[in-house]
């Protein structure tokens, strides 16, 4: 999640809020003229961010999530490298997704990798009172504007023990985001929680093959095409279970998604 990490790509990135409708391999937007349909917003760091050919095979999440939704539901992907819950407001990201997104739309809130950056002032949040101070801004702002805000824990890096097990790296973070759904009424998504529950059964060796491992990098926080499908796929079941979305909304959750179908800009 480092800022300086492919510093060229990332600055890139930070000024392309990607929107793509759930059409399958192909990911261009709707054409003018039609009507729009409802748009699910992403608000989040690398993990979830469009990368551009020059970090190919970095992928992240967002990149595959509208494979697993219906074509009438389009994914607007503002999801930046590096950014907390902090950052991205400071920085006018939630100000320009609160300039367009509509009643009936939603707001997908993934941050907490960046925001434990305790050495950096620009990112950091406390996670009992600063981090959830933010993502209240996020969750208000939704509403106030007729879009429904949905809270999605940190996906886990790959970590394990000596034993073998899983191990969970967010701190409090994920506990602080699944008190804060509660308190608010807001849907929440537990990625965090599903995603080292599946690291833990592909085990040590298998979770690699998820992973941004290349011949010259060792990146246990950022997604290659299959673990970017499989974790966009967590996040679809999850938005189904909880009712943020129905059974018309999505598509293909157990079907083998084709690493062809994944584009970098």
């Amino acid at each position: 999640m480092s800022l300086t990490r492919r510093q060229v790509t990332t600055a890139a990135l930070a000024a392309v809020p990607l929107a793509v409708a759930a059409t399958g391999p192909a990911t261009a937007a709707a054409p003018q003229g039609r009507p729009r349909g409802r748009t699910l917003y992403i608000a989040g760091d690398s993990t979830a961010a469009q990368k551009y050919a020059a970090a190919a095979p970095e992928t992240g999440w967002g990149m595959t999530l509208p494979f697993f939704l219906h074509e009438r539901l389009s994914v607007a992907n503002h999801a930046v490298n590096g950014r907390s819950s902090k950052s991205f407001i400071d920085e006018g990201r939630l100000d320009a997704i609160l300039a367009t997104i509509r009643p009936g739309d939603f707001l997908l809130i993934q941050f907490g990798h960046n925001d434990s950056k305790s050495a950096d002032p620009t990112r950091y949040t406390e996670p009992w009172t600063t981090y959830q101070d933010y993502l209240r801004q996020y969750i208000d702002g939704a509403r106030a504007r007729g879009a429904r805000p949905v809270l999605a824990t940190s996906v886990e890096r790959r970590k394990f023990d000596a034993d073998g097990v899983a191990v969970p790296t967010h701190g409090d973070y994920p506990a602080s985001m699944r008190a804060l759904a509660e308190k608010e009424g807001v849907a929440l998504l537990d990625v965090q929680a599903l995603s080292i529950a599946l690291w833990q059964k592909l085990g040590v060796e298998e979770t690699k093959k998820y992973f941004n491992w290349t011949a010259t990098e060792q990146d246990n926080t950022h997604f290659n095409p299959p673990g970017a499908i499989a974790v966009a796929r967590l996040v679809a079941g999850e938005l189904l279970r909880r009712r943020v979305l129905s059974h018309r909304d999505v598509r293909r959750l157990d079907d083998e998604i084709p690493e062809s179908w994944i584009t970098w800009l």
